[in-house]
C-alpha cells in the first residue's frame, strides 16, 4: 500500500513539473536574426481555450509594415505583424510539440518543437523541421523579452 501511494505521489510530482516547464515557455520572446544577431521580432506564446499553444508576432523591429508575400492561403499578402506563426502545439513532457511554425520570410510551414534551453527560463530552443522527428531542419534560440 505504501509503495502504491509513493508511486502515485511521484507520478503526480513528475507530471506537475512538466506543466511547470510549459508555463515558463508562455510569454513574450525576442527572435534573433541569424545573419547579424539583431532582434527581429517579439513573439507572444500563449495557451488557447482549446488547450493548444500558439504564437503570434506582436512586434517587428525592422519593417513593421511587412506583408507575407511568400505565404500561401489565408496568410497571403497579410501583415506579418499580428500573424499567428506558431500553431496547434501540444504539451508533451514539458515541451511543446506536434504543431507547426511559419517562416514569414519564405512563406514555408515547418513542423515545430519548442523547449526551454536553460533552467533559468531565459532562452527558448525553437526547432523547425521538414520531417516528423526533427532531424532535417534548424534551430533558433529566442530570448525572453521584458
Amino acid at each position: 500500500m505504501k509503495k502504491a501511494l509513493l508511486s502515485l505521489f511521484l507520478l503526480v510530482v513528475i507530471s506537475m513539473s512538466g506543466f511547470a516547464q510549459v508555463d515558463k515557455i508562455l510569454g513574450k520572446w525576442k527572435t534573433i536574426d541569424d545573419n547579424d544577431g539583431t532582434a527581429k521580432s517579439i513573439v507572444y506564446i500563449f495557451k488557447a481555450t482549446n488547450g493548444r499553444y500558439y504564437g503570434k508576432i506582436e512586434k517587428l523591429f525592422k519593417n513593421p509594415e511587412k506583408l507575407c508575400t511568400e505565404c500561401d492561403g489565408t496568410n497571403k499578402d497579410k501583415p506579418v505583424l499580428g500573424m499567428l506563426i506558431i500553431n496547434n502545439m501540444q504539451e508533451k513532457d514539458g515541451k511543446l510539440t506536434g504543431g507547426t511554425i511559419l517562416d514569414p520570410n519564405n512563406g514555408k510551414v515547418y513542423k515545430c518543437n519548442i523547449n526551454l534551453e536553460t533552467e533559468s527560463a531565459e532562452k527558448l530552443n525553437v526547432r523547425g523541421s521538414l520531417d516528423k522527428n526533427g532531424w532535417i531542419g534548424r534551430s533558433q534560440i529566442w530570448i525572453r523579452a521584458n
